[in-house]
Parts: structure tokens; sequence; C-alpha cells
């Protein structure tokens, strides 16, 4: 039995001059469920059609239970392809959706429409059985394509941006339910997604990509607390940023932002020395903001209440927009603070993180 259901060894594609996928490797484990996130053009869903066999890479190894599927067609991978446009067949009813696979190959009648029914309940659509596509909403579309996926019993089932279609409140129902789905079959999957708090949601492992590589790979509160690079700590999670120039540099930087607001960053992303000039990153939600007490003072430029939080915009004395976001109950005050209201911030001493070399045109603060 192999180790790894999903094995890829130095996989690249490439599109005439265009380099898609470079050169990634990464294992799957039996049941994982892994997520590839990043922006458009990163090379994800390149990556997940060369597993379903719809793209044959350029070079490297595509093994699936140990067993090398380059060269071998989609239909004769055990794996199932999940699309956001879910193309069931409109002429025919919910069941026989489920079962079609099942017909094509040669399963018989009363064994495939068991099978069908077994699925659609694992999916919660049996009471729909009888109904056609046009008649379900897209949420329930989405149920009766994944259980049409589930009826096969693929080793390795793929989403590509299955939860795409749907609305927001649906779609964090369906994120609910797709995991519970995948925990209670155990199958192994491989979910292609930009969306960062989807891939949070339902990923065991979270593969952040750009420009053809993968920049980290790890658990998802690794990826969000621990950024390996600037990319992934901008890409996942909100963040404000600060620039300045670097004091002193070694394992304990020191940064001069300006105007008296000197930070020590508790992660560092990249290599610097003094004199550098560098930009520096903090989490809305590790910044807190009161109308009085102790703190860097700002001016409110905005305020927002977001049902249990409230997120603050303001400006620092070094021209620099702080956002903050912390619930209600912080100071209950401060939903009400009108712009140009006086407040103060703060932050723990290990909150910022430096990100790397400021952007061209930023102004150095004065060391």
């Amino acid at each position: 039995m192999a180790e790894f259901d999903v094995e890829l060894r130095d996989l690249t594609k490439r599109f005439g001059d265009a380099v898609a996928v470079d050169g990634i490797s990464l294992q799957v484990g039996r049941g994982e469920l892994l997520a590839l996130l990043g922006p458009s053009g990163c090379g994800k869903t390149t990556t997940l059609r060369i597993v379903a066999g719809f793209e044959e890479p350029t070079s490297g190894e595509v093994l699936i239970d140990g067993h090398d599927a380059v060269g071998i067609p989609p239909h004769k991978r055990n794996v199932n392809t999940v699309f956001q446009n879910y193309a069931l067949f409109p002429h025919l009813d919910v069941l026989e959706n489920v079962a079609y696979g099942l017909k094509q190959r040669k399963v018989a009648r009363a064994e495939r429409r068991a099978r069908a029914q077994e699925a659609l309940e694992l999916v919660r659509m049996a009471p729909y059985a009888a109904r056609r596509p046009a008649e379900l909403s897209g949420g329930q579309q989405q149920r009766v394509a994944l259980a049409r996926a589930l009826v096969l019993r693929p080793k390795v089932l793929l989403l590509d941006e299955p939860l795409g279609a749907l609305d927001l409140k649906l779609r964090k129902e369906m994120q609910i339910e797709l995991k519970r789905i995948q925990e209670e079959v155990g199958v192994t999957t491989v979910i292609v997604t930009h969306d960062q708090e989807e891939a949070m949601a339902l990923a065991d492992r979270i593969a952040v990509m750009d420009a053809g590589r993968i920049e980290q790979l790890d658990a998802p509160g690794v990826v969000y607390d621990r950024p390996a690079t600037a990319f992934v700590a901008e890409f996942v999670g909100e963040l404000s940023f600060l620039d300045g120039t670097v004091v002193t540099g070694g394992e304990e930087p020191e940064v001069d932002c300006g105007e008296g607001l000197r930070l020590h960053p508790g992660r560092v992303l990249a290599s610097i020395a003094a004199g550098d000039h560098v930009r520096i990153g903090l989490r809305p939600e590790h910044v807190r903001a009161h109308l009085d007490g102790d703190g860097i003072p700002a001016t409110v430029a905005r305020t927002m209440v977001l049902g249990r939080e409230v997120r603050v915009l303001c400006t620092l004395p070094t021209g620099a927009e702080m956002s903050v976001l912390q619930g209600r109950g912080v100071d209950p005050g401060l939903e009400h603070a009108a712009h140009g209201t006086r407040v103060h911030v703060q932050w723990a001493d290990d909150a910022p993180m430096l990100l790397g070399p400021a952007p061209a045109g930023a102004a150095p603060s004065a060391a």
C-alpha cells in the first residue's frame, strides 16, 4: 500500500514560453484534505488538472496510490473531479444523474440505483431524487454533483472552486457540509480555491501558490500565524503596513518608523541590514484601540460595526493607515467615534512582521 494517495515530484507544466507550474513537489496523505490556494494564474488549477489527467505535465512525476499516472486518461484514473460548473444532465432526474457514471461502468441497474440512493443520503439530497436539476437551488445542485463524484468511490476527490457559484451565506453553509461529508467518507481530497477563508475552514493543510511555485505548505494555523514569506503573509489574512528604516540588524532588529515609533518585529521574513528601508505588517486583530489610555496616538478615519466586532480605520502620526478589528466590548464607545476622533492603539511586542524591502517610492523614516 502506498504511503501517499497523491504524490507530485518536481512537476512542471509549460504552455509555450509561459511556465504555469514550476517544479513543485508535494504529497497528500490518505484521508487528507489539501487546499491549493492562490491568486488567479498562480498554477493551482493547472496542477489539479494534471492530477485529474486533463493536462499532461511537461516534466515531473504524478503518482496516484503509488502508481505512475502520467499518460493515463482521466477515466482510467481512480480520481473524480467536481467543477464550479456542476454540468448536471438537465434531461435526467437527480437519481439518474448520480447513477450515470455507474451505468457507464456497466454496473447492474439495481446496484447502481442503490448506490446512488446511498450517495444522495450522504449529501442529504435523498428527498429530491425524482427532481430535475432545473428544480434545484445552486447549493442543491452542488450536493448532487458531489454525490455523483462520490458514488464512484474514487481514491482521490478533486474539487475545482466547487463553491464559487454560491452566494456568501450558502457558501459558508456548504463549507461545513463539505467538510462533514469528506470526513465521513474519508476520501482523500484536493481542493482548488482562491478564497483564503474557505481554505482555512476546510483544509488539513494548505499549499499557498504563487507564480507556479509553492510558497508554503503547512497546517492552516501555521500558514496564518507563521507565514514563511511576505507573499503568504499578505495573501492570507489582512495586514496594515508601516514603513521604516532598520536601525540595528541581526536576529532582533529594531526599525524606526518615524515620529518616535520604534518596533522590534516578532517575525522577520527577509534578510535585512542596518540602513535598509523596510515594510512592517500588522494583523488588524492584533491591534487594539481605546478612546482613553496608553498607546500610540491615532486619528479615526472611519468606524464600522460588523456584528460582534468593530473595525476602526485610523491614521498614525507617521501618516500610516492602521486597521483595527476587535470585539465591540473592548471599548463600547469606539463604535460611535466620529471622523477625526483621537484614539490610542496598542499591539503586542511580537505582533509586527518584517516583510522585506519597502516598495519603491515609499519615503524612508529618519533613523
